[in-house]
């Protein structure tokens, strides 16, 4: 019977997952996850917490407990990262992270022995790896990303260094912040467990503004300053590692070091370039024919897969030759990195502006707002507290309204999208 009442937490838990734009599919698989992230109280208590982020008195609220206990409740999911708190004139506000970019990886961002990692990972691979559902849904549903790629700055040529915008630049974001946290990468921790780790440095995952003090305050990540923060980037520059990162213009929360072998942005990239699951930067890879000499340490850098090497055509009267070799780049596939400029030698490499630029979200509110739009999961976001039986009937009715053709087709529109939507969330 403690079995069954056991799984109905973890049910709902889900449930409550699912309704933020960035869900997680349910599988056997995310329930033992589930199970040793969360104990089935606290799955139960996590399940009626609302969607945006909220205050200790609403939590009490639909908790039914007084307000010390409350508090102790969310310190303690706090305490194992499952939570985030924010330290805010007028006391703490709380939010539940998605599973990814979220607690996932932050029940690997330190080693830890409350909790079997070992297991954990190879659950993580069976979840994310292994099985598609998970990373379709994260990567490549909507038109609205995740994440992003940023730009290595050194490998602009200086006729477009001015044309970068700050929110491209990493060293902005850095510079920026408010505060700033590194810890252990996700990614290869897991596949360290896995057996599968490459040899790229480990303890390069950045936080920041919020989501870093939060971390930091509760031991997930190390506190460190703007200066420090750079030595990493430039560590994991010289690893040969891209920059992928929260995709808003404005407080971004993360920025992954990542290689092609174990990251999972990178790795969706390679499994589902077709569906873009990530954001471009600004600028794409052109190869000069004239310089390339078919070497491939390109194709070694590229964290994507979108360089080969391939024979060219032979000249005439050269056919007892062999064939010159000649980089090749699938345009459709490049995340415009730069990554691949600096590894080439004989600088047959070189970044080019894209015909047309990407647009970026303001804030994590835009995000979410344009994720749920495109999710069909706007009415969760709008009725967020699903623990109150009005909330639900609502959440109901403007489910049904949002699927009427002509509602569908304002909600699509670019101008509702872009000008409009990002002008009434700069307001808030």
């Amino acid at each position: 019977m403690s079995h069954l009442a056991s799984r109905e937490a973890y049910r709902h838990l889900v449930d409550r997952l699912n309704r933020y734009p960035q869900g997680a599919p349910p599988s056997e698989v995310l329930y033992k996850i589930l199970s040793l992230l969360f104990t089935p109280q606290q799955a139960v208590l996590v399940a009626a917490l609302p969607v945006r982020p909220f205050r200790l008195e609403a939590a009490a609220q639909v908790w039914r407990m007084p307000l010390a206990d409350a508090r102790r409740q969310l310190d303690a999911l706090c305490d194992k990262a499952l939570l985030l708190d924010m330290d805010l004139p007028g006391g703490p506000l709380y939010c539940l992270p998605p599973p990814m970019a979220g607690f996932f990886e932050f029940s690997m961002m330190r080693v830890r022995g409350d909790i079997d990692q070992k297991v954990l990972a190879e659950l993580f691979y069976q979840y994310l790896n292994v099985e598609d559902e998970f990373i379709v849904a994260l990567f490549a549903t909507g038109e609205t990303r995740l994440g992003r790629m940023f730009v290595r700055e050194s490998a602009l040529p200086p006729e477009l260094s001015t044309t970068v915008l700050d929110h491209e630049k990493v060293s902005e974001v850095v510079r920026t912040a408010s505060a700033i946290g590194v810890g252990v990468c996700y990614c290869r921790h897991k596949m360290l467990h896995v057996g599968r780790a490459c040899d790229a440095p480990l303890g390069n995952c950045l936080t920041f503004n919020n989501a870093a003090a939060s971390l930091t305050r509760h031991g997930f990540a190390r506190r460190i300053d703007a200066a420090e923060a750079l030595d990493v980037v430039q560590e994991a520059q010289d690893h040969g590692l891209a920059q992928f990162g929260d995709n808003v213009r404005k407080n971004v929360a993360f920025v992954c070091n990542c290689c092609g072998c174990c990251c999972e942005a990178m790795l969706a990239a390679q499994r589902f370039g077709f569906l873009h699951p990530v954001h471009t930067t600004n600028f794409i890879a052109e190869i000069d024919a004239a310089k390339c000499n078919g070497c491939g340490r390109c194709v070694d850098a590229c964290p994507v897969a979108a360089l080969r090497v391939e024979p060219d055509a032979p000249a005439p009267g050269a056919a007892s030759r062999p064939p010159r070799k000649r980089g090749v780049l699938d345009a459709g596939a490049c995340l415009g990195c730069g990554v691949c400029v600096k590894s080439c030698a004989r600088k047959a490499l070189h970044l080019a502006p894209r015909p047309a630029r990407v647009i970026t979200p303001l804030n994590s509110a835009h995000r979410a707002v344009l994720m749920a739009i495109e999710r069909g999961k706007l009415q969760d976001l709008v009725f967020d507290n699903q623990a109150f039986l009005s909330h639900r009937v609502m959440a109901a009715i403007l489910g049904v309204i949002l699927k009427l053709p002509l509602v569908q087709r304002a909600l699509a529109s670019q101008q509702f999208r872009s000008r409009y939507l990002e002008a009434l969330l700069a307001r808030q």
